[in-house]
């Protein structure tokens, strides 16, 4: 069929073949994309009811949308009859070819297996079922991401008159005993498949083994398979003990959902430690410093600032290193200290700084590598051009650093440094200007970043990046009380969206959509699948860790929360919001003594940050200590320039404190405020829970609820100890249910 053209797909090459049938590489005619076709035997649907049942239940797997399945686009026919699928090309290699190199390491094991899980647990939750997998039907991409192929197809094809004939579908050495025996299946057939397959990854061999199929399918039936710590020690404990689990005869022994499953998975994954075999060694970790502007003009700020978190940016991507984030390098900016002070109040080894002098068009940037630790200068290097060759002298700078430190590199990884999402430096020159904006988190700065953003993408409309801004921008708008959530995450969505049609691998934008199903739309599994999504492209995005740790600590799992958070801290230690969330979840926890500690902390890196001292209060205000609480809020309402979520903050600690009169006042002046700009209902609703009008205080969380106010900024209406006095309401429960945090 090679060269063929099959409806609209020319045929370009032979991909593979097993008993569900041929599958070919091919050029969608009409989209211009690479696809995959899948060609079932030609016996199948050759029945009219055969064929209705098929499309019906092929319809329901396209609808299937998640990052580790395959995702199918169309179902069709040939001219003669011959049913085919067409299914999304991706570029890298089976599990099945990976694995005849022999087994993976135990971060391997657990990476691909969550994922693979996390495709399972969508699809088992709109009703689907694999029953076929195995690691022939898992493609790991260049990317590093887990899909799942055939998904539900065997499924599709067991619902057929296919089944009438004695025929097992599925594959022997992968299925389950009720498979096998013919008995009625559900989702803890894929636990089982999926046992088998951590066993593979885990020990190198297949569980069950045999000279024939039937052999196969004794052991299957019969036999305990060989412990994994046979061959292998150390975490590989644990990871056995799942794998049993997985793969008890009897399915009510088993892990009933996948969920389960994956929750182990991820307990695990924190909680790791080197296991034998593998190197405790430390990554390589690094700190760019920023670059100092020594351009004629001071406004080319924002191209040295950019050029900074452009090259941390390329750096986070190669896994072995660490790279401290732009929040905390950026407390460096115009401080001179020593590089060995620096380094070690960031906690890493080398140090990159530079400068950067732009002049019109032409560009000078220098840059040096020091290995604080030996005090010596690894690397340095000039670069002269113009700002056209800036794309280049990034990936020149990423190049030299990596090849400094000695760093092995995965193809992905050497891929992902070379990537550039526009050869427009205008464009590029115009986005950099919405971020130096945008980092200034003002409502003014916002709403520049926007315009810049949105210029870029007129000179570039293809800059995924740029939509990624104009995303985060009208986040911010309404975490900051600024604007409406109402009013602006309708574009947030949307300029996130855009940004994954045009770049699906976009850590980034995965972590944008994240934030926007969190904060607007109240979609906490889907917040949650987006989020770790972001964090499996980019490990060292910082901003995904820090927002999924908020994300888990509104569904209540504050240990999960807190996990992350001090992991998102690791990479960025200096990073003020991100040391007060780690206060902020002992506070929702009711661990106050330990919130208030973090927060004094906090407030050592920068006593001015309104947002500590105002958690600090609120923290004070749960133990009792009334005046200091009111105290450090007033002083938060100072710093922030008087804003209404402090002002609430502050009318909160004065009727808890007794002090109603004064609350009221501040409730008035809410009033007042919200003729002239957005006042937050949920904010108001706090005051009339710590007066005691509970009525009222629900008559504003139903305003709130309306008005999709964003109800977890630092607050999550679940563990939020200014709504204890509530929860014994049915009607507080009423409303974590529409909410979607109770069922």
């Amino acid at each position: 069929m090679i060269g063929q053209t099959v409806s609209h797909y020319k045929i370009l090459e032979k991909l593979g073949e097993g008993g569900m049938g041929v599958v070919y590489k091919a050029q969608d005619l009409k989209l211009d994309r690479t696809v995959a076709l899948k060609f079932l035997p030609t016996q199948f649907g050759s029945e009219e009811e055969q064929k209705k049942r098929f499309f019906q239940e092929a319809k329901a797997a396209s609808a299937l949308d998640h990052p580790n399945v395959c995702t199918i686009h169309e179902i069709d026919q040939t001219a003669e009859g011959q049913t085919f699928i067409c299914m999304a090309y991706y570029e890298g290699e089976p599990l099945n070819k990976k694995l005849e190199r022999g087994y993976l390491t135990l971060e391997e094991v657990l990476d691909f297996g969550l994922q693979i899980a996390q495709g399972l647990a969508k699809a088992h939750q709109i009703g689907i079922i694999h029953r076929d997998i195995k690691p022939g039907n898992i493609i790991i991409t260049e990317e590093g991401l887990a899909k799942i192929l055939d998904f539900g197809l065997a499924k599709l094809v067991g619902k057929s008159s296919v089944t009438t004939s004695q025929k097992v579908i599925g594959t022997t050495g992968y299925m389950s005993p009720e498979q096998l025996c013919g008995e009625t299946v559900d989702q803890r057939t894929d636990i089982w498949s999926l046992g088998m397959v951590l066993y593979e990854m885990s020990a190198g061999q297949p569980p069950f083994s045999g000279e024939s199929e039937q052999a196969i399918m004794y052991a299957i039936l019969n036999d305990a398979p060989l412990p994994i710590t046979n061959i292998r020690a150390g975490l590989f404990e644990e990871i056995d003990r799942m794998v049993r689990k997985c793969l008890e005869k009897k399915p009510s022994f088993r892990y009933q959902f996948v969920n389960d499953l994956i929750v182990d998975l991820r307990r695990l994954q924190k909680d790791k430690t080197p296991s034998v075999g593998v190197s405790a060694a430390p990554p390589k970790s690094i700190a760019v410093l920023p670059f100092d502007n020594i351009s004629p003009d001071p406004e080319n700020e924002y191209f040295s600032d950019g050029l900074t978190e452009e090259i941390i940016t390329n750096l986070s991507k190669v896994r072995t290193l660490k790279v401290i984030s732009r929040t905390s390098i950026m407390r460096y900016k115009g401080v001179k200290k020593p590089v060995k002070q620096i380094a070690g109040e960031l906690g890493v080894q080398f140090i990159l700084e530079g400068s950067v002098r732009k002049q019109g068009n032409d560009l000078r940037i220098s840059a040096q590598l020091i290995d604080a630790a030996q005090d010596a200068h690894l690397w340095a290097e000039r670069y002269r051009g113009t700002v056209e060759d800036i794309f280049d002298i990034q990936e020149k700078v990423a190049g030299e650093i990596t090849g400094a430190l000695k760093l092995h590199l995965t193809p992905s990884e050497e891929k992902d440094l070379k990537k550039r999402y526009t050869e427009n430096t205008e464009a590029y020159q115009l986005y950099l200007q919405g971020r130096y904006f945008w980092n200034k988190r003002t409502e003014e700065g916002m709403k520049k970043g926007i315009a810049f953003f949105r210029q870029a993408i007129e000179k570039a409309p293809a800059y995924a990046p740029a939509y990624v801004g104009l995303a985060d921008a009208h986040i911010l708008l309404g975490v900051y009380g600024y604007l409406p959530s109402i009013e602006v995450m309708p574009a947030a969505r949307a300029a996130a969206l855009t940004a994954l049609e045009i770049d699906n691998t976009l850590a980034e934008a995965h972590a944008s959509l994240a934030h926007v199903k969190m904060l607007y739309e109240w979609d906490w599994e889907g917040a949650e699948r987006e989020f770790l999504q972001a964090i499996q492209l980019n490990p060292g995005y910082a901003p995904a860790r820090l927002w999924y740790s908020l994300n888990l600590s509104s569904m209540g799992r504050l240990e999960e929360a807190l996990a992350e958070i001090r992991h998102a801290r690791e990479l960025d230690p200096l990073s003020l919001i991100i040391n007060t969330d780690v206060g902020l979840i002992h506070y929702f926890a009711r661990r106050y003594d330990q919130a208030i500690e973090e927060y004094q902390k906090t407030l050592e890196i920068d006593r001015n940050f309104f947002v500590v001292r105002a958690a600090l209060g609120l923290a004070y205000e749960q133990t009792g200590r009334y005046p200091e609480a009111i105290a450090e809020l007033q002083q938060a309402l100072t710093l922030s320039g008087g804003s209404t979520l402090m002002v609430a903050a502050l009318g909160h600690a004065l009727a808890a404190a007794g002090r109603r009169g004064e609350a009221q006042e501040i409730l008035k002046k809410l009033e007042e405020t919200s003729k002239e700009r957005y006042v937050s209902p949920y904010s108001v609703a706090r005051i009339y829970a710590a007066l005691g009008e509970t009525d009222l205080a629900f008559d504003w969380l139903e305003q709130g609820y309306k008005q999709r106010s964003l109800f977890l900024i630092h607050a999550p209406l679940k563990v939020d100890p200014a709504f204890d006095f509530l929860r014994s309401d049915p009607r507080f429960t009423e409303l974590l249910k529409k909410v979607g945090l109770e069922k």
